[in-house]
């Protein structure tokens, strides 16, 4: 018994060989009534039609004429008819080819599909337990930073009435947190934070991200940027593949002092087609996506505001190049922010 899944050989399609020789039945046929019409005329005007008597110059060539008409014509009119039953053979040919290749590629696809099945499943099980590993550890890290610092305030105790230290003690307002005692975020550091750690190995990166949450806003801001950015991706929208036209400094510093519509539409310089559509679409969809969106819109805006009024050129050109600052671009565009 032959076994089913033995694999048989590929049709070769387009790339094979006509199955036909040169001349077909249809030119034999053609042949034969042109041969039959042919001699069927030789008979009747040499041999049934008698020579007439002395006929006048242009009587005879107007005869010879029609005689010649009247031979070659049909056999023109039957060579046109072959000519088109030839050409509509080859057309059925052409497409019974076509349809053996397409045949052909497909089953193909789907064994190699099934042969690398395994190993790309592989793959992607490989790059979720990486991204895993490396939350895990920024998790760690966090978890680490937090302890540490809880570790090393400590509770100040009153000094007794009427000492010396009690008159130089400085009172604090209640209800004051260690994130407010704490220095304020470089910019610097919160640029990079917005950009995100580039691998799992970017310790500066990391530094960066810790340091930022440790201040109010820039940590509503990047949690914000980062549940936005893991929406995109879920519709294969990342901010390393956009490639946006970047705006100068000064139309950045408008947007900070509050300018909207066409004065800013610089800003918008995603043009990605594809991206544009599917966030477009996502917006009118999703209400998550939509809510997420606008919550990202306006942590960038109030941070950005305070930004531009310490920061210098440089420093604005380097937090429009950071993903945190496409997404906005991308979704500002979409929100009808710059129009």
């Amino acid at each position: 018994m032959a076994d089913p899944h033995e694999s048989r050989p590929t049709p070769l399609g387009i790339y094979d060989r006509p199955s036909e020789g040169r001349i077909s039945s249809i030119e034999v046929i053609a042949l034969a009534l042109s041969g039959l019409w042919l001699l069927g005329a030789v008979i009747f005007f040499l041999v049934l039609d008698p020579a007439p008597e002395a006929p006048e110059s242009g009587i005879a060539s107007l005869r010879f004429v029609m005689t010649a008409l009247a031979i070659f014509m049909p056999v023109a009119m039957i060579w046109v008819a072959a000519t088109a039953a030839k050409s509509s053979r080859v057309m059925r040919e052409e497409s019974r080819r076509l349809q053996a290749a397409i045949d052909a590629i497909r089953q193909s696809y789907i064994a190699q599909s099934q042969g690398r099945g395994a190993s790309i499943d592989n793959t992607v099980a490989k790059k979720l337990d990486e991204i895993a590993a490396a939350q895990k550890k920024t998790e760690t890290a966090l978890a680490m930073f937090h302890s540490t610092r809880e570790a090393t305030v400590r509770p100040v105790l009153p000094a007794p009435v009427g000492s010396a230290r009690a008159e130089e003690q400085v009172d604090l307002p209640l209800g004051t947190s260690a994130e407010d005692m704490a220095p304020p975020l470089k910019r610097a550091d919160l640029i990079r934070a917005l950009n995100f750690p580039e691998t799992t190995e970017d310790t500066e990166g990391f530094t960066a991200l810790r340091k930022a949450l440790k201040d109010r806003q820039a940590r509503g801001l990047i949690q914000a940027s980062q549940d936005i950015l893991t929406l995109l991706s879920q519709d294969g929208i990342y901010m390393d593949d956009l490639r946006p036209d970047m705006a100068r400094p000064e139309i950045w510093r408008r947007f900070a002092e509050g300018e909207r519509g066409r004065t800013i539409a610089a800003l918008g310089g995603v043009h990605d087609r594809s991206s544009l559509a599917l966030a477009a679409g996502r917006m009118r969809q999703d209400p998550i996506f939509r809510d997420t969106a606008h919550h990202f819109l306006r942590k960038f805006d109030t941070m950005f505001t305070e930004f531009a009024a310490h920061a210098d050129d440089t420093e604005i050109s380097e937090l429009a190049d950071t993903r945190t600052a496409r997404a906005f671009m991308l979704l500002g565009r979409v929100a009808g922010t710059f129009d």
